[in-house]
């Protein structure tokens, strides 16, 4: 089998290593201000906040080109500064960060919450501010917690499809990825280059996998 046109696994991993980055920042400070927010809407902020893990992708894009379009809110706020987000690159970024949001966030605030509050009302007594407390001794005691977050973020943004595909597009070159290519090539009975992509992600995953937890280890 001749290897096809690479383009695809270089999309992907720009795509995904960004979003994940960006997630990964995104998702623990807000875990860590949700662990900190008790208050009677706690409830709907997290649902708001998970609710992309929970809606189909397709349901997830549909919205996010419905804002971002040329006739939605956003899109037009874009329009007028001469930038268009929709059918690029960045949009392929921008539907993975919300689809793996949930996980990373989930992730984090799980890890936070394993930690003794008592170590943290001693450093705030102690006179510690609260981006002391969080940098200092919530962070580095919930990394664990939080590295699990991380590889499963990039995961679901390596194998993110159906929200690229209404935001993004599948414009070869531009805002292929991966599994846009598995895709596209068993709907065009390239079933050999099919099988060339789908080896290709399981292997980027588990090489993912695989370093976090050696690196834990």
């Amino acid at each position: 089998m001749l290897i096809p046109n690479l383009s695809p696994l270089w999309i992907s991993l720009k795509v995904s290593l960004l979003a994940t980055a960006i997630t990964f920042v995104l998702g623990t400070v807000v875990a860590y201000s949700m662990y900190c927010y008790h208050s009677k809407w706690r409830s709907l902020i997290e649902g708001i906040l998970i609710a992309p893990l929970i809606l189909p992708p397709t349901v997830v894009g549909f919205i996010l080109l419905m804002l971002l379009g040329k006739n939605g809110i956003l899109g037009q706020i874009l329009a007028q500064c001469n930038l268009r987000l929709v059918f690029t690159w960045y949009a392929a970024v921008l539907a993975a960060i919300i689809v793996a949001f949930p996980l990373m966030y989930r992730a984090a605030l799980g890890a936070f919450e394993q930690i003794d509050p008592v170590l943290l009302d001693a450093a705030r007594l102690d006179g510690a501010s609260e981006a002391e407390v969080f940098c200092y001794i919530a962070l580095p005691l919930a990394i664990p917690g939080i590295l699990a977050g991380v590889v499963l973020t990039f995961a679901r943004a390596l194998g993110e499809f159906g929200a690229t595909l209404m935001l993004a597009g599948n414009i070869p070159g531009q805002t292929q990825t991966m599994p846009m290519a598995i895709y596209f090539a068993v709907e065009a009975g390239a079933i050999q280059e099919g099988w060339f992509w789908t080896i290709a992600v399981v292997c980027i995953s588990l090489v993912g996998i695989v370093a976090i937890n050696s690196w834990k280890i």
